[in-house]
């Protein structure tokens, strides 16, 4: 009896009476099997179809294969399942098991859902891109066209509150885990020990300590092989068997690490976060953390997604612990001190948030949303990840310039692949190679198919030779999109390996520099590969997949492309240069992104070559190249400060005289070589013709240039911060009873900065006359023995101002 079974009354009853519920079941309570075959009698459902959606393929597959045993049946009869490259679907099927981006293609090829009863999304909690997607076009779909489909939300660390107000206020049915007491061993980890070892050491440590198997948790295949190398060479005991367990293996190394052990062995299970939920390894009652996830991150700044290993969350920590305690009482190893546990996010961010959203912005499109606001989304997508997914598919032509499916996107649609490989796919067979684009989707898309070469026409020739049912699969999958691909017209195209790459992966056309192997990307990032790779000798490469990196990322897949097939991305730009001699030249830029594929002077530029140059300087780059001096500088302070005072003055921001620029600075570029010759007095001429004609009197009137004073004036500086402000030797202001202020009728008070006769800073005032009555005493007692030449009058206020020392003598 499973704890689900306790629950499982109010949940047909929450769902005859509502259109959506959300289940909250921790990890062994049996949610995953057990609620869809509870289902299967009621009477909402009628003949109608269950639909249980899975976050990956083995996940779906161990379920409907655990459902039909407990029917004492085979997948493919009343319970099957159909992921990406494999389906076990019969005609008396009422249980699909299928992955959450099977289910998307599924709900935008029939919004309608015909045939389907209920909607169940298993595991929320992790938030893929699919699940999220897949919830909100099932909601949208059972308001528009289906009020009688029935959706279930089940998870086991779920934030029950927020998506039952997405599912606007949808019941809420919990149910109690079924978990055995799990004690916890914090290990540590030496940062400078290599964690393969770390993780060898560990194992061997638990098999000691401890009966049962083991399953322990890594970040990706590299760390499960190496580490599966060293205790292979370290584990000495017959009745230990270590196996791998992760999504690109073929079923017989799936079965093999879920199944339970013969009697009298025990075994070590090496497994990614493909087994943190869904999944029951029979026999493990020992489970080793590592600590470590990978995960996908997309920058739109470069068009690239990296797999980037950090830290699980402390939610996926609790869900690996919670794997030893599901038949008997278990133990947790973690390779982290205990006070790091503390230091764990919560939960790993949704994909949403940090996914290549090309395919996402293609189904909305689909669909026919113009924006994902229109979509009961738990999370909106970042804005400049969803608008780069939508420039990328407008490049690759299946998005017009409104955001509208073109007769190539409604194509793209019709390829069940990522739009990029889709559109790879559909130049390939306009080429007349639609086989070949096939099968270089399917090793693009499924890791390690065909082998681990960097270089991709040696994993295609490993794909041909692998007889593997993996490759068998993946084969047979290949000619369905090459059927898909090769329906409809084609605009022609050419058939290469790299140009079919350069196609789909344009921003990773790269070109050699520098050391063998070092390249840069069309994106403007640098890549490398190893020097000794055979790769590393091409001028020119096509990457399909790099590797994260600070500053610059490992190639992982590429193959070599001849620059000539790649004339229709190129992109032709005339510059103004200066040589160093001064001369101005015109030269034609010839450029695949970042990447200059040749350039050549073009001549001697005439004036109108010039004066457009400098134009499309000052749009591309602003107004960073022109030099300011004080005069401009002065009147832009001045007119700054107007503005601020009242209105009608103009905008002296960059991006005010970016708006003006066609007034007063376009005629300035007819008699220059460079925005930098263009002179002081000239900027502040330009400057003026902005200001209204009506106000051109009152500039001088309420911010005059400089302040007049009985011995002549000093410059106001206008930009001063706490407003405009007078440098000034004090013995010039002698005489003066009233403040000096500008701003006309406004009478905004100048800071006076008065200086030493070395003109040393002596007292900042906005009153002179308190400061004549006040502290001058004070400054005079000190300035007399400081400077005794100079007069210091008791009464400044009635003395004459000089600039000069008394005589010799006096």
């Amino acid at each position: 009896m499973l704890p689900i079974h306790a629950v499982l009354e109010d949940l047909k009853t929450a769902i005859a009476g509502s259109d959506a519920v959300v289940l909250a079941a921790p990890p062994g309570a049996g949610k995953t099997t057990v609620v869809p075959l509870a289902l299967l009698d009621q009477d909402w459902l009628g003949d109608g179809k269950v639909l249980v959606l899975e976050p990956r393929r083995l996940a779906a597959r161990a379920a409907a294969e655990r459902m039909a045993a407990t029917l004492k049946e085979s997948a493919g009869e009343t319970v099957g399942y159909r992921t990406r490259l494999q389906s076990r679907i019969g005609p008396k099927t009422r249980i699909e098991v299928i992955t959450e981006g099977v289910f998307t293609r599924i709900i935008l090829e029939d919004p309608g859902l015909d045939g389907v009863g209920a909607v169940l999304f298993d595991e929320f909690h992790e938030r893929s891109l699919d699940a999220d997607l897949g919830l909100a076009l099932a909601r949208e779909s059972q308001s528009l066209l289906r009020p009688d489909l029935k959706l279930l939300v089940m998870s086991a660390t779920l934030d029950i509150a927020g998506v039952s107000a997405l599912l606007q206020g949808a019941p809420v049915v919990e149910a109690q885990g079924r978990m055995f007491p799990v004690e916890t061993r914090y290990l540590g980890r030496n940062a400078a020990e290599r964690f393969e070892d770390a993780m060898a050491r560990a194992c061997r440590q638990a098999l000691t300590e401890e009966t049962g198997s083991i399953l322990a948790f890594l970040p990706g295949q590299g760390e499960i092989h190496r580490t599966l190398q060293r205790l292979n060479e370290q584990v000495h005991d017959p009745a230990v068997d270590v196996v791998a367990l992760y999504g690109a293996l073929d079923k017989a190394e799936q079965d093999r690490a879920l199944g339970p052990s013969p009697p009298g062995r025990r075994k070590i299970v090496l497994a990614t976060s493909v087994a943190e939920t869904s999944l029951t390894i029979e026999g493990v009652r020992v489970v080793i953390d590592g600590g470590l996830s990978r995960v996908p991150r997309f920058e739109p700044s470069s068009g690239l997604t990296r797999l980037i290993t950090v830290r699980v969350s402390r939610s996926s920590a609790e869900q690996r612990r919670g794997r030893a305690g599901r038949v008997e009482p278990g133990v947790c190893y973690r390779l982290w001190d205990e006070e790091q546990t503390r230091g764990l996010v919560p939960h790993q961010r949704p994909e949403i948030l940090e996914a290549d959203l090309t395919a996402f912005a293609l189904d909305l499109a689909r669909w026919g949303a113009r924006s994902a606001e229109e979509l009961a989304l738990r999370d909106p997508p970042p804005a400049g990840a969803f608008a780069e997914a939508r420039n990328v598919l407008t490049r690759l032509g299946a998005l017009d310039q409104a955001g509208a499916l073109t007769d190539h996107g409604k194509r793209l649609i019709g390829i069940p692949l990522t739009p990029r490989l889709a559109h790879l796919a559909a130049v390939a067979a306009d080429a007349g190679e639609a086989m070949l684009g096939a099968k270089l989707a399917a090793v693009l898309s499924e890791p390690g198919l065909g082998g681990n070469d960097v270089d991709i026409r040696e994993r295609l020739r490993g794909l041909e030779r692998d007889r593997s049912p993996r490759a068998r699969d993946a084969m047979k999958l290949a000619e369905r999109w090459s059927r898909a691909a090769s329906q409809g017209r084609g605009k022609g195209g050419d058939g290469d390996i790299g140009t079919l790459l350069a196609a789909a992966f344009p921003e990773r056309i790269a070109r050699a520099r520098g050391k063998p192997g070092e390249v840069l990307l069309a994106s403007g990032r640098g890549a490398f590969l190893d020097p000794t790779d055979q790769l590393a000798r091409e001028p020119w490469l096509a990457v399909a997949e790099v590797g994260g990196g600070d500053a610059r990322d490992r190639i992982r897949l590429a193959a070599p492309v001849d620059p000539a097939a790649l004339e229709d991305q190129v992109t032709v730009e005339d510059r103004l240069t200066r040589e160093p001699s001064g001369r101005m030249v015109m030269r034609r830029i010839r450029r695949l992104g970042a990447i200059v594929v040749d350039e050549k002077i073009t001549g001697a530029p005439d004036r109108a070559a010039v004066t457009a140059a400098l134009k499309a300087e000052v749009e591309r780059d602003g107004l960073r190249d022109l030099k300011w001096g004080e005069r401009a500088s002065d009147l832009r302070a001045r007119l700054v400060w107007l503005a601020g005072l009242e209105d009608g003055w103009p905008d002296m921001s960059e991006a005010g005289l970016l708006a003006e620029r066609e007034t007063w600075l376009w005629p300035l570029l007819e008699t220059v070589q460079s925005l930098e010759a263009i002179s002081d007095g000239a900027l502040e001429q330009g400057l003026r013709t902005l200001i209204p004609w009506d106000r051109q009197r009152a500039l001088d009137d309420l911010a005059p240039a400089r302040l007049v004073t009985p011995l002549g004036s000093a410059a106001i500086d206008y930009a001063a911060e706490g407003g405009p402000r007078v440098d000034i030797r004090v013995q010039e202001l002698f005489g003066l009873k009233t403040h000096p202020t500008v701003g006309g009728h406004a009478r905004v008070a100048l800071t006076l900065a008065l200086l030493s006769p070395a003109r040393r800073p002596v007292q900042m005032t906005k009153d002179l006359p308190g400061f004549w009555s006040g502290s001058w005493a004070a400054v005079r007692a000190e300035m007399r023995g400081r400077y005794p030449r100079h007069p210091w009058p008791e009464d400044p206020a009635n003395a004459d101002p000089t600039s000069r020392a008394k005589p010799r003598g006096t």
